[in-house]
């Protein structure tokens, strides 16, 4: 095998997950319907709660929409995320997966390519959501722009590796979205993306300690910082070694040999 056949593969695979996304239009609409309501809803919940007039100045109210802006990026990579493990078990199902499974590339190389086009769809529909946000005022620094794709580029391989492992577990469809609900709810409220790591510290000790490490947090902390130019080390340091480890597992689990694959009579 050269390169060329790793870049095909590579290339074959990113190509059906775009045209996939391309068309199914409602996916798409989904995925921005989704932040947008937490985004006017629930900061204008939030904005009457404190009594703030609904004519400026509100300040406070658009700092919080500032606040919570990076937090529904990540929402829009972590639902992605699964979305695209769902395609997955999907794939198992119908009888795609084997014949990918089969192929003389490593399976290792293949989930990472399958990764990298689930990211690569996330990405563009967080920009498109960052470009509706800038249109109600909520403005990040020009150069914020540019440093969130590196840090988008490693939350959203991080929470797509989460969704291989899931995905290496569980045969049926039906399953997977009741596991969905029982991971996605719990890090996406059980962390800082709606609220900061103080305000739950005060709180709740146990959900102040439940969102220092969850790997959702740190991600979502990744971009936060990324978006004003900055760059929170211990985020990226946390979400690289959970990538890792999510990554290796759900290899592991896709081995037919060693893994839950096994199992299952093959991937």
């Amino acid at each position: 095998m050269t390169i060329v056949h790793y870049w095909r593969a590579m290339w074959g695979i990113v190509g059906r997950e775009l045209w996939r996304f391309v068309t199914q239009r409602e996916r798409f609409i989904s995925a921005l319907v989704r932040p947008l309501v937490w985004l006017f809803v629930f900061a204008a919940g939030f904005r009457a709660a404190l009594g703030l007039a609904i004519s400026p100045p509100y300040e406070t109210y658009i700092l919080y929409e500032v606040y919570i802006t990076p937090g529904l990026c990540g929402m829009i990579q972590l639902f992605n995320g699964m979305q695209s493990s769902l395609s997955m078990v999907y794939d198992r199902e119908m009888g795609s997966m084997r014949i990918l499974m089969v192929s003389p590339l490593p399976r290792w190389f293949l989930l990472l390519s399958k990764l990298f086009a689930g990211v690569g769809v996330s990405i563009l529909q967080v920009y498109v959501f960052l470009g509706i946000a800038w249109c109600d005022d909520i403005h990040a620094p020009w150069q914020g722009y540019l440093w969130a794709l590196p840090a988008l580029m490693l939350s959203g391989l991080m929470l797509g590796a989460l969704g291989l492992l899931l995905s290496s577990f569980i045969k049926q469809l039906e399953n997977f979205a009741g596991v969905m609900n029982f991971v996605i709810f719990p890090m996406f409220f059980m962390s800082t993306a709606l609220y900061p790591l103080w305000k739950l510290k005060e709180s709740s000790a146990l959900l102040h300690n439940l969102a220092q490490y969850n790997p959702f947090s740190q991600a979502v902390e990744l971009i936060r910082f990324a978006l004003y130019g900055q760059m929170a080390q211990y985020a990226f340091i946390y979400t690289l070694v959970a990538f890792t480890v999510f990554m290796a597992i759900a290899i592991l689990g896709y081995n037919p040999s060693k893994g839950m694959m096994s199992r299952k009579g093959g991937g």
